[in-house]
């Protein structure tokens, strides 16, 4: 195999600050030199690619079809190396972004993130909550959670965190007002949130009643269970919600779940990463952690 002779890593170095952040200025004072020495670098380093790899106009740089092809190959090496260093420094540092669904954020991660955090005081955790899918390829996210059935892609790593059951749920009071809910229709006689909800057809179905029972009135959509929850207890109506998230509302009487059958599509919130970072020190502390304390603070889980 031939050795590929590099440039100096400085002149590297300047390329991917000033690509980063768009601007030779800013990047000078990030590496704490002048904005004429980073321009000479970068002018060195396109003199070895034979092509220019900005185009400079007044007040502003731009990235050209090379230097775009060049940019993120360059900072996901950097990122390697800096991870190969902390891993041999021992231990995990640095920033830890962690990507997840709001229901899960609400429910059980932002109750029990101070815990690892008090283990891990030198990696610092982003949260970030959205229902959209992560792009690991294009995004600066290093792990998700998301509700997933399990065949994932190519390439990426998953593990079962919690399965997503469902039963229907609603406030105590609400339940009072038409004397009680003891059959399956009675819930019928209440408001449904969200029942365009798949999840209430099957589960009515597995409560031995036809799916089209439900009605088709306009009800509120919100688009997650973590405020789904807020509705049902303050008693705007019934929710279809996964039990295991709300055993401390169940114990304190907050919300009832008036059945023992729960219904399950199959799914389940799972922690995902891309399988050639499975070793990197944050990804693997996190994923150890989360694992351990789902399974000790819910009594079930996935496998590492």
């Amino acid at each position: 195999m031939a050795i590929v002779q590099l440039p100096p890593l400085t002149a590297i170095r300047a390329f991917e600050a000033a690509a980063r952040l768009g601007n030779f200025t800013r990047a000078a004072e990030e590496l704490g030199t002048t904005q004429a020495a980073v321009s000479y670098q970068i002018k060195l380093l396109e003199e070895r690619a034979g092509t220019p790899l900005f185009l400079r106009r007044p007040k502003q740089t731009e990235l050209t079809e090379a230097g775009r092809a060049l940019a993120p190959k360059v900072s996901a090496a950097f990122e390697m190396l800096g991870e190969a260093w902390g891993e041999t420094r021992g231990g995990a540092r640095g920033v830890l972004v962690v990507s997840t669904l709001p229901t899960f954020a609400a429910s059980w991660l932002a109750r029990h993130l101070g815990a690892f955090q008090m283990v891990q005081p030198d990696l610092a955790v982003r949260l970030e909550t959205t229902t959209r899918n992560t792009d690991f390829r294009t995004e600066q996210v290093d792990v998700v959670i998301r509700r997933d059935d399990g065949n994932l892609p190519l390439g990426l790593a998953g593990h079962l965190i919690v399965p997503t059951d469902f039963a229907p749920m609603l406030s105590p009071k609400l339940a009072a007002t038409i004397g009680g809910v003891k059959e399956p229709a009675d819930l019928l006689r209440l408001p449904q949130i969200d029942p365009g909800d798949l999840w209430w057809g099957e589960w009515f179905v597995g409560a031995g009643l036809p799916a089209d029972m439900l009605p088709q009135r306009p009800a509120p959509k919100m688009g997650s269970q973590a405020y789904e929850a807020i509705a049902a207890i303050v008693g705007h109506g019934v929710a279809m919600l996964t039990p295991t998230f709300y055993r401390e509302e169940l114990a304190n009487g907050t919300l009832i779940q008036p059945f023992e059958h729960v219904g399950s599509d199959g799914s389940g919130f799972w922690l995902v990463y891309p399988e050639e970072r499975r070793n990197v020190p944050k990804i693997k502390v996190f994923r150890e952690w989360i694992l351990a304390e789902v399974e000790r603070t819910l009594g079930r889980g996935g496998q590492c």
